[in-house]
């Protein structure tokens, strides 16, 4: 005998607050200016993601932070209801489909965003990590941009933001959202978090309420409690993907470098000579391998190939920009000590001139006298994704260069030398002064100089295991369970490392 699921939903305790167990809850990444603003980007756009609904909890329930992981981070939202169906509506009559308001707490376990970025599936799919609750506030009568959600940690206000503070008005939300799925009734929003978000640990107890202080009566959510606890139980390797930090996803979770216990940005831009003994050892794929797995895929220059294919490259990126060629606005920025002269003359010991040069290769982006330059300057290359002209006497300079090809004509064909030192597109890829180029005969890869440690030290620890694996193949032994290994064959490296 089977039991009708909406009859057990009815009294299922996790969805005591709600009308019924959703079919949808339907998460905005970043709604709130202060939230955008502590990350560092306004998105033009509402984004999402979805969440189970059985990540649903009520107030006084516990949220698990499962062993092995260290990043559990809390977010005080608003929680909308959907009262009634709502497909393809206009603006300005969309809260009217909203049947109330609530709060919730969005947790995410950063220790698993790097592999799951977007999706967020893992990192805020687990059970009890959606409480929400405990009471609705009809949300006839409100006023959508007159809400507020309040966090404390322990006793202690961390969030404090009002709906005035939205990028994106919660009936932009709404009606953004029905013109590409229909919002059923009893389906959960969560609106998106403002700043103050950040790590809990086990024996924190997390509160938020949403409440409308301008209204009549000033309605409340009442206060939604959750107590974190320490979780007895990992994650299977052989499953899935494991938990993996770094510093990037310690800011991301805590709020701040600072709030992290790390060190301010700028001590780690220096590339300092163990790090790059590291990069020159470690292949650009590798490197780009490690990027990837801390969910950077687009860090490749593409395009370019080296002039000296068995030289290395590894500096901090000093950029140039130039714009397509105007008659006159090349007469008025193309002669004298111009952008690009001046970016020559500039750089300095170790570090790579980086041209925007749109991937135009009608013309050269430089010759064999500002290669002299760079080259006297002590600079550690440069990487242009336009043309390279006099391309002989450049490459007998010596200095690692990176371009598009060859190209006899001059500068003032296809480009104006616009400004330096500011953030470039090279190869389809963003670069910023300061950044780490690493070249080899594979490309060029752009590290942002907070992962550049990490990765260095990754991709080294990776090539070394691929190096034996490697060996192994050509032993003679089959590749399934070898690449990638499996547990036996993981023991055997280990012991090998052990006796290296």
């Amino acid at each position: 005998m089977t039991t009708d699921p909406r009859q057990t939903d009815a009294v299922d305790p996790r969805f005591a607050a709600l009308p019924g167990r959703p079919g949808k809850i339907v998460a905005v990444h970043l709604s709130y200016a202060s939230r955008a603003d502590q990350r560092g980007r306004r998105p033009e756009h509402p984004s999402y993601f979805l969440k189970p609904s059985s990540s649903l909890a009520a107030s006084g329930d516990v949220v698990e932070r499962p062993a092995g992981t260290e990043l559990l981070a809390f977010e005080g939202e608003i929680a909308l209801v959907i009262g009634t169906v709502a497909r393809n509506v206009r603006p300005e009559d969309a809260w009217a489909h909203v049947g109330w308001v609530t709060a919730a707490n969005d947790f995410g376990l950063y220790d698993l965003r790097a592999n799951d970025r977007g999706s967020n599936v893992r990192a805020k799919g687990r059970d009890g990590y959606t409480p929400l609750g405990p009471s609705l506030v009809a949300a006839d009568g409100l006023d959508p941009a007159a809400l507020r959600v309040r966090t404390w940690v322990n006793g202690k206000v961390v969030q404090d933001d009002t709906t005035a503070g939205l990028l994106f008005p919660f009936p932009r939300i709404i009606a953004d959202l029905c013109q590409h799925l229909t919002l059923e009734a009893g389906d959960v929003i969560l609106t998106g978090t403002p700043a103050g978000s950040s790590v809990a640990v086990p024996g924190d107890v997390v509160e938020v309420e949403v409440d409308a202080p301008a209204a009549p009566g000033g309605p409340t959510s009442g206060r939604l409690v959750t107590t974190v606890t320490q979780g007895d139980h990992g994650f299977d390797e052989g499953l899935g993907s494991l938990p993996v930090v770094d510093d990037v996803q310690r800011v991301e979770a805590w709020g701040s470098r600072e709030a992290a216990g790390l060190p301010p940005a700028e001590d780690r831009t220096v590339l300092t000579p163990a790090l790059r003994a590291k990069l020159s050892e470690a292949s650009v794929a590798g490197l780009s391998q490690q990027l990837r797995r801390r969910g950077i895929d687009n860090a490749t220059i593409d395009g370019v190939r080296p002039m000296h294919p068995g030289a290395r490259l590894v500096g901090l990126a000093r950029t140039l920009r130039f714009v397509p060629n105007r008659e006159d606005l090349f007469a008025a920025h193309g002669g004298g000590h111009n952008a690009q002269k001046r970016a020559f003359d500039a750089v300095g010991p170790d570090e790579v001139i980086v041209i925007e040069a749109r991937g135009e290769t009608g013309s050269g982006t430089l010759g064999d006298i500002l290669a002299i330059r760079a080259h006297a300057r002590g600079a550690a290359g440069i990487v242009t994704d336009g043309g390279v002209r006099d391309h002989a006497a450049v490459a007998a300079v010596g200095i690692p260069v990176y371009s598009a090809g060859a190209h006899p004509a001059v500068l003032g064909r296809k480009h104006v030398p616009w400004d330096a030192d500011l953030t470039v597109a090279c190869g389809g890829t963003t670069v910023q002064p300061g950044d780490i180029i690493v070249g080899d005969g594979d490309g060029v890869v752009v590290i942002p100089p907070a992962l550049a440690e990490d990765v260095a030290e990754a991709a080294v620890a990776q090539e070394a295991q691929d190096s034996w694996i490697a060996e192994q193949v050509a032993a003679g032994h089959p590749i399934d369970g070898l690449f990638p290994m499996n547990a036996e064959w993981k023991a055997r490296y280990r012991a090998w490392r052990e006796k290296s």
